[in-house]
């Protein structure tokens, strides 16, 4: 059996060579003058654990034991596009976010509804 670091060398180079936007959701392309770049998201877990026993027990008899496991789970998905059109950027996501999602969507728009109310010169 392997140890974990040589594990976790592997896991590191099949990250870098495969999990990338365009092999799970492809390249940019062109729709009319809009360039679009597809965002994904990628989230990875990892887990083991271990024990030992040592005991007299009367319902199992006299003995020693040894037990270790892991586990390992990846997740990837497209979150949205980066779309351009000349000078400008713009995220587009592929859900719709309801909730405290859509509040910290917003938050750029109301600072800058903020900012820009400031600098607008009061009329009488």
């Amino acid at each position: 059996m392997e140890n974990l670091n040589e594990v976790l060398e592997k896991l590191t180079e099949f990250l870098k060579s495969e999990v990338k936007t365009e092999t799970i959701i492809g390249q940019q392309f062109q729709l009319g003058e809009f360039t679009c770049v597809p965002v994904i998201n990628v989230g990875l877990g990892l887990g083991t654990g271990g024990g030992e026993g040592k005991g007299n027990s009367k319902k199992t008899g006299e003995g020693e034991g040894v037990g270790a496991g892991g586990g390992a789970g990846i997740g990837m998905g497209p979150v949205g596009f980066l779309v351009t059109n000349g000078g400008e950027i713009q995220f587009i996501p592929t859900r719709t976010s309801k909730g405290l999602g859509a509040l910290v969507e917003k938050v750029p728009d109301i600072f800058e509804r903020y900012f820009n109310k400031e600098k607008e010169p009061v009329h009488a």
